[in-house]
């Protein structure tokens, strides 16, 4: 497992699988070409877990099963096949669990498993095996779609290592309450009799929101996770390594502590903040699995606690450019106080695009960025951004495809707090098939010094 290299400067770009023009992982392989040949050595996703409803890669029905939307080259079910066998026994630990749950939850026409018939909801042993006999050719199909989904990907990774480049994921903090991990592990959560949450997550009101928050989450019961040495995080953490060379871990800050607000507030308004083991937790994993490859989502408001985490365990954070033009010198997004052990984008999947964003700004404060950037008057604001993260400190630059576009707020991936229209954007091969489009990527990559050779 490749460790954080700060002293290898290395230009990403952040794009899921479902924005390739296929949606699917049928096109990794022309889209890996594509990077080799613009320089880009870090390919930046969203969490690949099956989203509910809303299509959120943060919501999903688990936290190790691959969407099955992704899945490009479907093959007939072989279960002689000795590695599918394999994967099965190897994957155990989740698998059975997940097939099981998908299984029931789309007999029940797709009901939360806490509104299941108790005998269901609380995994009667009994009535289980009855469901693994009576539909045991369901289950082996979705487990054999998941080890479709996962020789893909293993094989992504193969050709991406080859060209020399890294692999990026991403792994929430909480998880889903309607999943199969949760299901499976209710102990793990703090919830009450009838399996409903006590406590749900969120964040506090803060400048951007009077009444913050509240996502909904189940708080994990970390008391019990510490009396099995966090098995379950341990074993999440490990598969993730397996499929990546980096893992950012969102929502960073909830490894020191978490706003915990009662499941029955409409807000996150009367909340309260609960210190967390994740200390503890690191240092078991690191000690279990060797130098941790993840990247600290450490935006918003941070404190000591959580820099001192970051810190005790090298591990780098983030800066977003888009947040850096204010007028507080200490601003850790401007680029001058960006150091090596850190991520810098223009903007993330929660942002606007960055034209969408300068265009969505009042005329003085485009001025002020302008003066910022020490532009001339026939600058391209996009250009600039991009390059201003180029010739950052950071180690590791990334751009999501829709800035090296030049893209308005039309193909923004998400906007936070809304439902619609969201995790919907793709790309046409059209659109960066031009030699002067990679020629342009891979002169920005070389003269920033970050052209990595194979």
């Amino acid at each position: 497992m490749p460790s954080w290299q700060p002293q290898q400067r290395r230009a990403g770009v952040l794009l899921h699988p479902t924005s390739l023009p296929s949606h699917t992982f049928e096109d990794a392989m022309h889209w890996l070409k594509f990077m080799s040949e613009t320089g880009l050595s870090v390919w930046q996703v969203l969490p690949l877990e099956p989203p509910q409803n809303g299509l959120s890669p943060y919501q999903c029905n688990s936290a190790f099963a691959i969407n099955p939307a992704l899945l490009g080259h479907p093959r007939p079910l072989d279960i002689t096949d000795e590695n599918f066998r394999q994967f099965c026994d190897e994957q155990k630990f989740w698998l059975d669990d997940y097939a099981l749950f998908d299984v029931l939850r789309q007999g029940f026409e797709n009901k939360p498993w806490y509104q299941w018939p108790d005998v269901y909801r609380l995994r009667d042993q009994s009535m289980l095996e009855t469901i693994k006999k009576a539909r045991g050719d369901e289950l082996i199909k979705i487990e054999w779609e998941q080890y479709l989904l996962y020789s893909e990907w293993k094989n992504i990774h193969r050709l991406a290592a080859e060209k020399n480049i890294q692999l990026f994921g991403d792994i929430p903090i909480f998880v889903a309450h309607d999943s199969a991990d949760v299901w499976a592990n209710p102990e793990l959560f703090k919830l009450d009799e009838a399996d409903m949450p006590t406590v749900v997550a969120g964040v506090p009101p803060d400048y951007f929101s009077e009444d913050g928050q509240r996502w909904g989450n189940p708080h994990y019961d970390w008391e019990k996770m510490q009396q099995t040495d966090f098995e379950w995080w341990i074993n999440r953490m490990q598969h993730h390594f397996a499929m990546f060379d980096l893992v950012r871990i969102d929502h960073f800050r909830g490894l020191t502590a978490v706003w915990e607000i009662d499941a029955d507030s409409e807000t996150a308004v009367n909340g309260h903040w609960v210190e967390t083991p994740g200390e503890e937790l690191l240092a078991i994993a690191q000690k279990k699995l060797g130098k941790l490859p993840l990247i600290a989502e450490d935006l918003g408001i941070i404190t000591e606690e959580v820099t001192a985490l970051k810190q005790d365990f090298v591990l780098p954070g983030m800066s977003v450019l888009q947040f850096s033009f204010d007028a507080f010198e200490d601003n850790p997004h401007k680029p001058q106080n960006i150091g090596p052990n850190t991520v810098c984008y223009t903007g993330t999947h929660d942002n606007d695009t960055t034209l969408g964003w300068y265009q969505s700004l009042d005329e003085d404060t485009q001025q002020f960025v302008r003066q910022t950037l020490h532009m001339n008057d026939d600058d391209d604001i996009v250009e600039c951004m991009i390059a201003a993260a180029f010739n950052s400190a950071a180690s590791l630059a990334v751009i999501p495809l829709q800035d090296f576009l030049h893209l308005d707020s039309s193909a923004r991936m998400n906007t936070p707090g809304t439902i619609d229209h969201n995790w919907e954007w793709s790309f046409s091969w059209e659109q960066i098939s031009e030699t002067d489009f990679k020629n342009n990527i891979h002169t920005k990559i070389t003269e920033s010094n970050r052209l990595v050779h194979v």
